[in-house]
């Protein structure tokens, strides 16, 4: 039974990865198509499936729940890590790297496609792109504002405030997901030839995020390897950990906290490769921080999928 669930969820997703490492390879694209990739998921596909999902959405109290419970773990570890540098007062720039590499997961681009090859049917979905969108309205300010500071050294807190509300504000992740939400809380009904349009352009954002993984790992010097390890652990063991001890205390169904715990668990987001570079942040740790989450994390989710009772 577990070899079956593997085959069902990860196999696919190192297929995806594989095709797009060998393009690379033989060379049917190049160094720096992957940025194309990035900018159709990121600008079109990603915004469309976070639009959509969240205009169909019918607010209750159980919905309301479950999204606030998937931010729980997030917030607990920050304020962990922060209470930890208090007391131990280590370097800042390590509390910074401690804090994106544990709430930057790749709970759109891994997470999502993931989630559909575990759970067949349109209700795993429905909840891996609510528990996405609504963890990346705290996890993606948190992570700006993080790499803003990291930056004050050269600039003042007040430039570096002002930067990240800028960049908050034109955001197509974030305006997507409060689009959406305008959308269902004014019941605003999108005409069906675009309703269609936006579900298949959101629909390729599995295949293509996960097929551009491929083609960013290949050719990358990878350093750093014990460092990217010690901290991918964080991400895929600690944080779903916190999740599986927050959701005890609510009245979730089984679904929902098992994809809740899942998504808590997804690899570092391969968007941090970029902002790596954007701010000169840990640039040699990063890249090998996301092979090894990545690859590690093919494995500990089915085992938190057995775990959780769902193999």
């Amino acid at each position: 039974m577990t070899s079956t669930i593997f085959v069902r969820t990860t196999l696919p997703i190192f297929l995806l990865l594989g095709l797009g490492f060998l393009s690379r390879r033989i060379n049917l694209l190049r160094s720096g198509d992957e940025r194309v990739l990035s900018a159709y998921v990121y600008y079109f596909a990603l915004p469309a499936l976070f639009f959509i999902n969240m205009s169909e959405i019918h607010f209750t109290s159980e919905t309301l729940r479950y999204m606030l419970v998937g931010d729980i773990p997030i917030l607990i570890v920050v304020i962990i890590y922060v209470l930890t540098y208090l007391t131990f007062r280590f370097k800042k720039n390590t509390l910074y790297l401690l804090i994106l590499s544990t709430i930057f997961g790749s709970l759109a681009f891994f997470g999502i496609p993931f989630i559909m090859f575990a759970f067949s049917g349109p209700q795993g979905e429905h909840l891996a792109t609510l528990s996405a969108a609504f963890t990346s309205i705290l996890s993606v300010p948190i992570s700006i504002t993080v790499l803003e500071l990291y930056k004050l050294e050269r600039f003042t807190m007040w430039i570096g405030l002002k930067t990240v509300a800028s960049k908050l504000s034109r955001n197509p992740l974030i305006l997507s997901i409060f689009l959406g939400m305008v959308f269902s809380l004014l019941r605003i009904e999108i005409p069906h030839p675009l309703s269609t349009s936006l579900h298949m352009l959101g629909g390729t954002t599995s295949a293509v995020a996960i097929f551009m993984l491929g083609v960013f790992l290949y050719g990358r010097k990878y350093t750093n390897i014990a460092e990217a390890f010690t901290l991918s652990s964080l991400r895929i063991i600690l944080l779903p950990v916190i999740a599986v001890l927050t959701t005890m205390f609510f009245n979730l169904t089984t679904l929902e906290k098992s994809i809740i715990v899942l998504m808590q668990g997804m690899p570092i987001a391969t968007s941090m490769i970029v902002l790596s570079e954007r701010y000169d942040f840990y640039k040699d740790t990063i890249p090998s921080l996301i092979l090894i989450s990545s690859l590690v994390a093919g494995i500990s989710l089915n085992l938190w999928l057995l775990f959780l009772g769902q193999i």
